[in-house]
């Protein structure tokens, strides 16, 4: 038996619902891609394209713990295809930006996830 608190969402109509809510929590600027996560249907993969002449992109795995709760992990930061440390001040501040509108997506999320 699914515990009341488990996902019961499709992972495609999850990422669908993400690809359409992710870029109205973000700057306008930035691009997002959501993905399913293949080997996980509590997770997606999101890459954010960021804007301006530096253009990184971040690729980070959100999870559902449960719910109404997900778990944002960074998994890579590149510039024109190469990883970068991601280490730096600027990087940095971009990520903690980018995890929190992963989190403000959730939230809008929420009367989906929670159904």
């Amino acid at each position: 038996m699914a515990k009341s608190d488990e996902l019961r969402i499709q992972p495609q109509q999850l990422a669908d619902a993400w690809q359409r809510t992710l870029p109205r929590t973000m700057n306008s600027s930035d691009r997002c891609e959501v993905k399913s996560d293949e080997a996980d249907d509590k997770a997606l993969r999101v890459t954010i394209h960021s804007a301006g002449h530096q253009m990184y992109e971040f690729d980070f795995k959100v999870t559902y713990v449960d719910t109404r709760e997900v778990k944002v992990e960074l998994i890579d930061v590149e510039r024109d295809n190469v990883t970068v440390d991601e280490r730096t001040d600027i990087i940095q501040q971009l990520i903690h930006d980018y995890q929190r509108h992963l989190h403000e997506c959730a939230q809008a999320l929420r009367e989906l996830t929670h159904a």
